[in-house]
């Protein structure tokens, strides 16, 4: 009797978190069409979640895979690649025992429940990445990051920017203000009571400045505005199933509660002393990435998002996102705010871009400032919004309202788009994507001309390896800091 095998139901863009993701040292890369620009100088850097499977077990969410980085040199004489395992001391641990010991955002560590009541959870380093001058930071959410070499990508270990003491919580979404060199982050931390933790950091990195504000409920805020004069967060209405939470009958993610009737609340900042100077109310919506913000004229703060009708959609899609195969509907689409930072008030709220699209970013030298272009990840208009993962990479232009799409084409999957302004010329810039190709179970290096993101990518790299799917990136120029120096 014949047997009809089962058809897959999983999309190609499972195929780049199929299997662990495998290292490679530092590599020349080679060209697969166009040429370098002769102003693309510095290095483009990734983080994402590498290996999502251990000892034959899956993790339970995609936020728990193990984080490893990739850094693409640009140099007078080419293109050089490396990718590395962040070593963690859970992943060394991991590695060593060849299954899973700890818990994570969504999956318990392994054995009866008691022992996940005092069980720590892993750092999986695997979120972004921070370029400092002597070192790149692993950024996580939940504790300390990891320092490595800028280079080599080699693990120095656990940094506390000399003031993150007793594993205080340092962001995966730090802001850098290109005209000061200062860098703000936060973390929240949950004990007797639940914590914002506000940093701010030298051009080095050090933090020289910090406090601590109580909040009167857990909420994810995974992202916040930097502007001229202030720091901005959004809470979505969301609480925490603390006690199921510390017994272990609950993971982390499973143990988060949406409850619109909350309304999302505004804190906002004084970024000079990291003092509250507002908070208000508004409708209930949830994100995870604000793009960018700055002062009008008439003090008003304008920033953008991606916003979502709630958490569980967005979440459950996550979720399901590890398995390669995906049934919940979530769309997040972009989104512009103005709101009165005295008052805490929204002035207006509209949406700009009614697709779904994620990890919004802009040029670097505008963060906190006025600016007009917003990149973004984006469904193609081919695309089954359904089960398909992003397929397409755009800039929205708020001048015009309109936007310019590179859509790389089927089976093909971009990571955000970074921008890398150009070292020669200043009003000249490249946008640079880290491209999954299930057609050939390849990854590539794309990069393309920021004014002209819809023609053909000016110049096309090969990497070693299958580089999964990741989720944050940076663009650290070989002449960023000398200014600073």
């Amino acid at each position: 009797m014949q047997t009809i095998s089962k058809k897959s139901t999983k999309k190609s863009w499972a195929g780049a978190i199929a299997q662990p993701a495998k290292e490679f040292p530092l590599t020349q890369l080679s060209i697969l069409s166009g040429k370098i620009p002769d102003g693309l100088r510095g290095t483009l850097y990734r983080n994402g979640p590498a290996r999502l499977e251990r000892g034959g077990n899956r993790v339970g969410h995609w936020f728990d895979g193990d984080g490893a980085i990739l850094g693409v040199h640009f140099t007078d004489a080419g293109a050089t690649g490396v990718y590395r395992y962040v070593q963690t001391a859970e992943y060394q641990a991991e590695t060593e025992a060849d299954r899973f010991l700890y818990g994570v955002y969504g999956m318990h560590p392994p054995g009866p429940i008691w022992k996940r009541w005092s069980q720590q959870i892993k750092n999986a380093a695997n979120t972004s990445v921070l370029a400092l001058p002597d070192k790149l930071l692993a950024l996580w959410e939940a504790t300390n990051p990891y320092s490595l070499d800028l280079q080599t990508l080699e693990t120095k270990g656990l940094d506390n920017l000399g003031a993150l003491d007793n594993g205080l919580p340092y962001s995966a979404h730090y802001k850098h203000d290109a005209q000061t060199g200062e860098i703000f982050n936060f973390g929240i931390s949950i004990g007797s009571s639940v914590q914002l933790n506000l940093y701010k950091s030298d051009r080095t990195g050090k933090i020289i400045q910090k406090t601590a504000f109580k909040l009167d409920r857990y909420s994810i805020m995974h992202d916040f505005v930097l502007t001229q004069r202030y720091l901005v967060f959004f809470m979505p209405p969301m609480r925490m199933k603390m006690l199921s939470l510390l017994l272990g009958v609950t993971t982390f993610s499973e143990s988060l509660l949406w409850e619109p009737q909350l309304g999302t609340q505004m804190l906002i900042f004084d970024r000079e002393n990291l003092s509250l100077v507002s908070r208000g109310e508004t409708d209930a919506w949830f994100n995870w990435h604000f793009g960018n913000g700055y002062e009008d004229k008439d003090g008003s703060v304008i920033l953008d998002m991606v916003r979502y009708a709630d958490f569980h959609q967005t979440n459950e899609y996550l979720t399901e996102f590890a398995t390669g195969e995906t049934h919940t509907v979530t769309k997040g689409t972009l989104w512009q705010v103005r709101l009165n930072p005295q008052t805490g008030k929204v002035i207006a709220i509209q949406e700009v871009v009614n697709r779904k699209c994620e990890f919004p970013v802009v040029q670097q030298s505008q963060v906190g400032q006025p600016w007009r272009y917003t990149y973004l990840s984006l469904m193609p208009q081919r695309g089954n919004i359904d089960k398909e993962w992003f397929g397409a990479i755009a800039r929205f232009d708020y001048k015009t309202e309109t936007i310019t799409e590179a859509d790389l084409g089927e089976n093909r999957y971009p990571s955000e788009p970074i921008y890398a302004q150009d070292a020669q010329n200043p009003d000249q810039g490249w946008v640079l994507t880290v491209v999954y190709d299930a057609n050939s179970h390849s990854s590539e290096v794309w990069v393309f001309d920021s004014d002209r993101l819809d023609a053909e990518p000016v110049c096309k790299l090969r990497l070693p390896s299958v580089i999964p799917h990741s989720f944050h990136g940076t663009w650290n120029p070989a002449s960023q800091f000398k200014n600073n120096c």
